[in-house]
C-alpha cells in the first residue's frame, strides 16, 4: 500500500467519524438502551431508548432531510413561488427551526426524565431502608 493511499484511507475514516460522531454516540446509546430494555424492561430503559432514537432521528433530519422536505412542502402548498410569502416563511420556520428544536428538546428531555426518575426512585428506596 502506497503512502498516499494509506493517508487517503486514514483521512476518509477521520472525516467520516468527524461528520457522524454525534449520531454514532446516539446510536450507541440507542443500542445499549435497547439491549437493556430487552433484558430488564422498565420505564428507565424505555425512556432512554426513545430519547436516543429521537436524537438520532433529529441528527439525520438536520443533516439530510430538512432541505428536501422544505422544498417539497413549499412546491406542493405554494404553486407560485412569487406569492404567499408569509406562508412560505411560516413553512420554512416550522420545518427548519421549530421541528429540530422540538426534537432536540424531546430527545434530551426523555433522557433527563429517565435519569431524574431513576434517581428519585433510588432515593425513595434508600429512605425506606
Amino acid at each position: 500500500m502506497t503512502p498516499d493511499l494509506s493517508q487517503g484511507i486514514l483521512r476518509t475514516v477521520y472525516l467520516t467519524f468527524a461528520h457522524n460522531e454525534l449520531v454514532m454516540a446516539y446510536v450507541a446509546g440507542l443500542c445499549i438502551s435497547a439491549i437493556m430494555a430487552f433484558k430488564k424492561p422498565n420505564r428507565f430503559y424505555l425512556s432512554l431508548l426513545i430519547g436516543f432514537a429521537i436524537l438520532a432521528f433529529n441528527f439525520e433530519y438536520d443533516k439530510h432531510i430538512i432541505d428536501s422536505l422544505r422544498e417539497q412542502t413549499l412546491v406542493s402548498i405554494v404553486a407560485d413561488p412569487g406569492k404567499h410569502f408569509k406562508v412560505q416563511r411560516f413553512i420554512s420556520l416550522v420545518i427548519t427551526e421549530l421541528v429540530p428544536v422540538v426534537l432536540f428538546l424531546a430527545g434530551w428531555g426523555m433522557i433527563f426524565v429517565a435519569i431524574i426518575s431513576q434517581g428519585l426512585k433510588s432515593t425513595q428506596r434508600e429512605l425506606k431502608k
